[in-house]
């Protein structure tokens, strides 16, 4: 298996990215991760989705840092600053799973706070399902965890075939247009950084042909019983969905129904922010989860 690696050199002088960084090894591929704040800090775990990495994260993981929280932000495998295998075949849910899984163990990390978006939800509810003892509580955005029940959105089928049969995936160009406030060209260059050429990118074009969308598909059993875990979920759980999001929005709706460690919480929806909520929204959600971590909950007042 050909295992491609973004030269160093392509992620010097991102935009507000000066994190140190780590690695460790899962499955004999090379995981990059930030590591920020106190060691024996509570953990606050982030997850992102498709096509990004942890640059998504660079405006949370200082203030987090400085609330005295360590602050863990991995690139999953196929995309930063991790080790990218060239054949498309290499990827699937249960394996992104498995790496996310060992990365977790293999840090020992406890009583975490996870902020899932996008993929980040799809692999994070997973595990945490699989490991619920780890896990303190979740705030999640823009995520969902499918099991092939139900029609996708026409949004989503159209983005699906786009990303398995364009000639070009231009990584910056999505995650802009998936914003409501819009990215700097620098910034634009630097959700590039990890993907000099295509032949980086099939970790970045499996993701959308991996989400369950039929009764049929391989991942819909391991869904279910994450789901059935879900359901006697009773830490808490708080939702934050953005007003522009054409892709996921409306999704919380399954977990507020089912999940019962959403009751009593303070959902919010965040405001003038589209898909990649982190960009358009840090100054709503960064305070949002101190609060959720201090007490249990979050507000917006």
């Amino acid at each position: 298996m050909t295992i491609l690696r973004t030269d160093a050199a392509r992620f010097e002088g991102l935009p507000d990215y000066g994190f140190a960084p780590h690695y460790l090894t899962v499955d004999g591929l090379r995981m990059h991760f930030v590591d920020e704040g106190p060691r024996d800090g509570p953990v606050v775990l982030l997850l992102h989705g498709e096509p990004t990495w942890s640059y998504l994260y660079r405006h949370f993981i200082p203030p987090l840092a400085d609330a005295s929280c360590r602050v863990i932000a991995p690139d999953l495998i196929g995309f930063g600053k991790s080790d990218k295998p060239a054949d498309r075949a290499a990827y699937s849910y249960a394996g992104h799973v498995a790496w996310l899984s060992a990365f977790i163990m293999a840090l020992d990390l406890r009583g975490i706070t996870v902020f899932l978006q996008d993929w980040g939800g799809l692999l994070g509810l997973r595990v945490v399902a699989e490991m619920p003892d780890r896990f303190a509580r979740i705030m999640a955005g823009n995520t969902t965890l499918p099991t092939g029940d139900g029609a996708p959105s026409e949004a989503f089928l159209q983005w699906q075939a786009f990303s398995q049969s364009s000639p070009d995936f231009p990584i910056g160009r999505i995650v802009h247009k998936g914003t409501a406030r819009g990215l700097t060209e620098a910034e634009q260059a630097a959700y590039d950084a990890p993907f000099p050429d295509e032949a980086y990118k099939a970790g970045a074009r499996a993701f959308p042909a991996l989400v369950p969308t039929t009764p049929d598909d391989p991942a819909r059993a391991d869904q279910l019983a994450a789901w059935a875990v879900l359901r006697e979920w009773n830490k808490p759980f708080l939702c934050c969905f953005s007003d522009k999001d054409l892709i996921l929005g409306g999704l919380d709706k399954p977990f507020l129904k089912h999940i019962p460690g959403t009751r009593g919480q303070a959902h919010f929806t965040t405001q003038n922010a589209a898909h990649f909520l982190q960009e358009d929204a840090a100054d709503q959600l960064v305070p949002a989860l101190l609060r959720f971590m201090e007490t249990g909950q979050a507000t917006t007042e």
